[in-house]
């Protein structure tokens, strides 16, 4: 009789289907995070769990990145907590002091954030603070906080060095944690040497913006591909022609409406070259405020342009690189259609997809076409161990991938 039980019980186990066999991933995930903060080694540490490596549903996946979203946040609420009460980031030897003030009634999806870069550059510290004093007086939005930040040098190139991007990720961080502010309502927008920041900045950190604003700026030899997927708007005095800068802002926005005719869905802009104006525009650009504020981030779109600048990134939408091989000017056009993926340009020869089904189903295996015209059926599988990865490189809430697809790129014959 016990070994007709034995028997029994072992024909039920191996004819049980595999999902039965594993503990609920989500309920280890959260006796998991229970356990501790989750700080970056945890982070680091959960990608190794077994069940982290276990297939999620569409739903389960949802759900664990609230779960991921709120052990991280409140983390970062502890570990940054000082940061925040001393307005400064610090960076290596670096520090950044900022100064915010909120506008209006917040709304229930979070508050808009205008990150507002002030002008100077190349001079003595005093003329940089008074730069920065001045710039917290210059916009209002109707909702939303108004942060300025103080730059952490004060050489020419003050907000396009590689530096910016790190304390920018940091501080649109911080102000999601600690103020509310919605991760799809992010806007960056500068006055002269500040201008050009948003110049370089915007097309290198599109995918955590939603709309951008220059004002009285030189771009250098920043280029607008990355712009796809966000508003960009120029505010230049007509007479401003010190550095050529009224010529190239006209110049940008035709290449912007060159970019846009081929691309009807994207490069959503507008240029405005003030008449009568020189390099202080009276505050008649106030204007791009409202303006910007009328965009939505799209963390997972369609269409993804990426021309990689000199500051590199190892990411951009759902591109992924390895940075030790990033190269200056590489370029990648993708786009999802008819749930297909369509890798159209792409000058490296591998890249990494980072899926979720805000971008497409990934409950059917995902076909990609590649450069070539060759096409692949590939298997995906949503896991925790992908998540954690993508929250640790990223402390984005709307822009955690549950998937991911490593690519070799054939050359085009």
């Amino acid at each position: 009789m016990l070994r007709s039980v034995k028997y029994t019980l072992l024909t039920l186990l191996f004819t049980l289907p595999c999902s039965t066999l594993h503990a609920d991933p989500l309920k280890s995930l959260e006796q998991w995070l229970s356990a501790a903060p989750l700080s970056n080694e945890r982070l680091s540490d959960l990608a190794s769990q077994n069940f982290a490596a276990e297939p999620l549903s569409a739903d389960q996946a949802a759900a664990a990145a609230e779960h991921l979203w709120r052990a991280r946040r409140d983390f970062l609420k502890t570990e940054r907590q000082a940061e925040f009460d001393n307005r400064q980031l610090v960076i290596g030897d670096l520090k950044m002091p900022f100064w915010y003030r909120a506008f209006g009634d917040p709304p229930a999806s979070g508050r808009r954030l205008f990150i507002s870069m002030h002008g100077g550059g190349g001079a003595p510290p005093a003329v940089n603070d008074q730069q920065y004093e001045n710039q917290k007086r210059l916009y209002q939005p109707a909702e939303g906080i108004y942060l300025v930040p103080r730059a952490a040098t004060n050489s020419w190139d003050l907000w396009h060095q590689g530096h910016i991007d790190q304390f920018f990720d940091r501080l649109i961080t911080d102000m999601i944690v600690f103020e509310n502010v919605n991760p799809n309502q992010v806007f960056i927008m500068g006055y002269s040497a500040g201008g050009d920041g948003v110049y370089q900045l915007a097309p290198r950190m599109a995918d955590r913006l939603a709309a951008a604003a220059m004002m009285a700026g030189h771009p250098n030899e920043a280029r607008p591909e990355g712009l796809r997927n966000i508003g960009f708007t120029i505010h230049m005095g007509a007479q401003d022609s010190a550095y050529g800068r009224n010529s190239v802002a006209a110049d940008w926005g035709r290449r912007l409406k060159t970019l846009q005719d081929a691309d009807p869905k994207g490069y959503v802009h507008s240029v405005t070259l003030h008449e009568g104006k020189g390099h202080w525009m009276n505050l008649e650009d106030k204007v791009a405020v409202p303006w910007m504020s009328e965009f939505t981030r799209q963390p997972w779109p369609a269409r993804v342009v990426w021309v990689q600048d000199d500051v590199l990134h190892k990411r951009f939408y759902w591109l992924q690189v390895d940075p030790g091989t990033a190269r200056a000017g590489d370029q990648i056009i993708a786009e999802v259609q008819a749930e297909k993926i369509r890798i159209i340009e792409c000058s490296r020869t591998d890249i990494t997809l980072l899926l979720s089904d805000r971008l497409l189903p990934l409950d059917n295996p995902v076909t990609v076409e590649m450069p070539d015209g060759t096409s692949h059926v590939l298997p995906v599988q949503r896991k925790l161990s992908v998540m954690a990865a993508s929250l640790l490189e990223r402390n984005d809430p709307a822009g955690i991938a549950s998937a991911s697809l490593s690519l070799a790129i054939p050359a085009k014959p």
